[in-house]
């Protein structure tokens, strides 16, 4: 499912334009996307939790020529879906 999919979905079950519908759906990921980006947790209920991880540098290998690298610490998105979603999905 893309974000148009998304929009015309919104625009058939609400009756808003597909402009207006449109613009909905983007200030919805603008805002999702600014409080992941201060390093906040998104829980939408009966859906799941966005949540920005830190991971630690450590040591790797390069697979072709098997010298030791370091991969570099960095944040991570990760997504943990609600019950009410797995067991949708599971039915």
């Amino acid at each position: 499912m893309t974000r148009a999919d998304i929009a015309d979905h919104i625009h058939s079950t609400t009756g808003l334009s597909k402009k207006d519908s449109v613009e909905m759906l983007e200030s919805v990921f603008a805002v999702m996307k600014e409080s992941l980006e201060a390093g906040e947790s998104i829980k939408v209920s009966g859906f799941g939790n966005f949540e920005v991880k830190q991971k630690e540098a450590r040591q790797g290998r390069n697979p072709q020529t098997g010298e030791a690298i370091t991969i570099e610490a960095r944040k991570v998105l990760t997504f943990k879906p609600s019950n009410l979603l797995r067991q949708a999905i599971n039915k």
